[in-house]
C-alpha cells in the first residue's frame, strides 16, 4: 500500500511530497497534465517561503535562477519604500518565474525518492478506516493510507468529498496572457506608466525577444470559467484602455482571472486532507497563492508523516487545518482589501490616498507587508514567550547558521544553557548546544516547520511540551 497519494503535480504537491520523504514516507503524485506548463502564473517567493527553500537547503538553486528585489507596491500596489527591520534574515522577494519553481521542486520530490506519475487524472475516490481508494480516469486503482488534493481551485478532490468551498464569485475579470508586440518598447513603457497612475490591472511586462506579459481589464465576467480569452478579445481590450493594441500577436498563452474568494469549510474529511488551491482561492494582488500553498505543505508534511510512522500525539494532523485555515482566510481578506484599493471608482480612489499617507508611517507599512510576506503568522500554541507559535528568523550561531540544521526536517532544541536534554525523543528531536548573539532566550524547540514550541530554560518544562509536538518518548 502506498503511504500517501498526493494529486496535483504543483509546488503545493510537490513541495509536501518532498516534505514527506524527508520521513521515509512512500509518496505518489498524480498530475493529470502530460507535460509541465510553460507558462507563468506566479513571478516570485516571498520572505517566507525563501526562508522555507534555505531551511531545506534549497536557496541557492532558487537564488540560481531568479532576482532579488527590495521593492515596494505589494499591498494594493501602492509604491513605497522597502520597509526596514523586517524580522528575516532574508530581506527581499525572490523573483523568479513559476515554471522554474515548479521545476526545483519536482525535481526535489524526485530525488528524495516520491513517484511522480504524469497522465494521471483522478474521477475516483472513496475511504475507509484502513485507507483511501483513488480511481483514475483509466481504471487504475490504487490505494493509500491517506491522500491530499493538491489540484488546484477546482480540485477534483475537494468536489468528490463534497467539501464546501463558500465564499464570494468574481465580481471583475482580468485577462492575462503572453504574447510578441510589434510597437516601439519605449512607447510601450511610456503608455503603461501613464495608464497605471489609474488602471492598476494594467501592464505589458517584456520578457523578451519581444514577448511580453499583458495584463489588461476584462469586460465583464466570463460565464465559462474554464474558457480561455481570444487574441481578439485582448486587442479590443487593450483598445478599449490604452487606445491601441500595441501590435499584439502570436500568443504563447491566453488567461483570465478573477476575483474570487472562497475557503473550503474543512481541510480534513478522515483520511483525505487539502492544502494550496484546492482550500483556498484569491485574487493574485500581492503574489500571495503560491506561497501561501508551499507554507500549507510545510505544515501539513511533518504531521503527516508522524501519522503514517506511529508516533503522532492525539489532535496533531487535525492542528493542521487549526493553524493554516485561519492563515488562509486572512490572505482572503487582505486580497480583498487590496482589490478595493484597484478600483478606478471615485471612493476607493479617496481610500487608496489615506492608506498612501498611512503607509508613510514604517509601522504600517512593516505591518503591511509581514502580513504579504507571512512572516508575521502566529499559530496560537497558548500562553507564553513572546517567540512561541512565531518561526524563528535564521540567526547566526558559533558554529554556522540556524537554517543549516534544519534540512532533514525533524525538530530542533536550540540550546545555549547546555544542560537540557531531549533523551527519549532523539528519533525525532535534533539537540544543538551552540549560542547565537542574536537569541536572547536560553533555549528554543521548533518544530519542523520552524515555528516555536518553547522557549526558556527550565527542563522540566520541556518535558511539558514535548509530548504535545513529538509524542511520547521512546522505549
Amino acid at each position: 500500500m502506498i503511504d500517501v497519494i498526493v494529486v496535483g503535480g504543483g509546488p503545493t504537491g510537490t513541495m509536501l511530497a518532498g516534505e514527506l520523504r524527508l520521513h521515509d514516507v512512500r509518496v505518489v503524485v498524480l498530475e493529470k497534465e502530460t507535460e509541465p506548463a510553460k507558462y507563468v502564473r506566479s513571478l516570485g517567493l516571498h520572505v517566507r517561503s525563501i526562508e522555507i527553500m534555505d531551511q531545506r537547503g534549497l536557496l541557492e538553486r532558487f537564488l540560481a535562477h531568479g532576482r532579488q528585489y527590495k521593492i515596494g507596491g505589494y499591498f494594493g500596489g501602492i509604491q513605497k519604500p522597502w520597509p526596514d527591520r523586517l524580522d528575516t534574515a532574508h530581506p527581499y522577494i525572490l523573483g523568479i518565474p513559476q515554471p522554474i519553481t515548479d521545476r526545483l521542486l519536482e525535481e526535489r520530490a524526485a530525488e528524495l525518492g516520491a513517484e511522480i506519475r504524469r497522465g494521471c487524472e483522478l474521477v475516483g475516490l472513496s475511504q475507509d478506516d484502513q485507507g483511501v481508494t483513488a480511481e483514475l480516469a483509466d481504471g487504475t486503482r490504487l490505494r493509500s493510507r491517506y491522500l491530499v488534493g493538491c489540484d488546484g481551485g477546482r480540485s477534483t478532490v475537494r468536489k468528490l468529498l463534497g467539501v464546501g468551498f463558500p465564499g464570494e464569485p468574481s465580481r471583475v475579470d482580468t485577462l492575462l496572457g503572453e504574447m510578441e508586440a510589434t510597437e516601439d518598447p519605449a512607447r510601450i513603457a511610456a503608455a503603461v506608466a501613464e495608464i497605471r497612475e489609474t488602471e492598476k490591472r494594467f501592464g505589458l511586462g517584456s520578457l523578451g525577444d519581444g514577448v511580453y506579459r499583458v495584463l489588461v481589464p476584462a469586460e465583464g465576467v466570463a460565464e465559462d470559467r474554464a474558457a480561455a480569452p481570444t487574441l481578439e478579445e485582448f486587442r479590443r481590450r487593450l483598445r478599449a484602455v490604452a487606445g491601441t493594441d500595441f501590435g499584439v500577436h502570436s500568443p504563447r498563452w491566453l488567461s483570465r482571472f478573477g476575483d474570487a474568494t472562497r475557503l473550503a469549510e474543512r481541510y480534513r474529511a478522515g483520511r483525505v486532507l487539502l492544502a494550496g488551491d484546492a482550500a483556498h482561492i484569491h485574487p493574485p494582488v500581492g503574489g500571495q497563492g503560491l506561497n501561501l500553498g508551499i507554507q500549507d505543505a510545510v505544515n501539513l508534511g511533518w504531521k503527516l508523516a508522524a501519522e503514517v510512522d506511529g508516533w503522532a500525539p492525539e489532535g496533531l494532523l487535525d492542528s493542521y487545518q487549526a493553524e493554516r485555515r485561519p492563515v488562509a482566510a486572512d490572505v482572503l481578506d487582505n486580497t480583498r482589501a487590496q482589490m478595493v484599493l484597484l478600483s478606478t471608482e471615485p471612493g476607493p480612489r479617496a481610500l487608496r490616498r489615506l492608506l498612501s499617507e498611512l503607509m508613510d508611517f514604517e509601522e504600517v507599512n512593516r505591518h503591511l507587508m509581514e502580513k504579504i510576506t507571512a512572516i508575521g503568522v502566529r499559530y496560537d500554541f497558548g500562553e507564553g514567550h513572546d517567540l512561541l507559535g512565531r518561526r524563528l528568523r535564521d540567526v547566526r550561531l558559533k558554529r554556522g547558521r540556524l537554517y543549516e540544521l534544519m534540512r532533514g526536517g525533524r525538530g530542533l532544541l536550540l540550546d545555549q544553557t547546555g544542560r537540557l536534554s531531549v533523551a527519549g525523543w532523539a528519533d525525532r528531536v535534533d539537540h544543538v548546544v551552540d549560542v547565537s548573539e542574536e537569541l536572547d532566550v536560553p533555549a528554543v524547540l521548533l518544530r519542523p516547520d520552524g515555528h516555536v514550541a518553547w522557549a526558556g530554560e527550565a527542563q522540566t518544562d520541556l518535558l511539558d511540551r514535548l509530548p504535545r509536538w513529538f509524542g511520547a518518548p521512546a522505549g
